[in-house]
């Protein structure tokens, strides 16, 4: 659980960290010489590849009622 929870925080932290990052760089944070759109990228990439929706729903099942997620790696 404790995994979970940290990927999903990483998932919030990073998206969010990414973004700002973009937004206050403006549109010169995407040229070439700077290429501050690449963090926006590779979070953006490992975010699509480990959903956090499924991390969500039992983490609340967890702490809610007790439920152990399943074992096969869904978590």
């Amino acid at each position: 659980m404790a995994v979970a929870e940290a990927r999903a925080a990483s998932h919030r932290a990073g998206l969010l960290a990414a973004n700002k990052l973009v937004e206050l760089g403006g549109t010169s944070a995407t040229d070439r010489a700077e290429a501050l759109d690449r963090y926006w990228r590779d979070v953006r990439t490992h975010t699509l590849h480990d959903p956090v929706r499924w991390k969500y729903h039992w983490i609340g099942a967890y702490h809610l009622d007790g439920r152990q997620p399943p074992r096969h790696g869904a978590l």
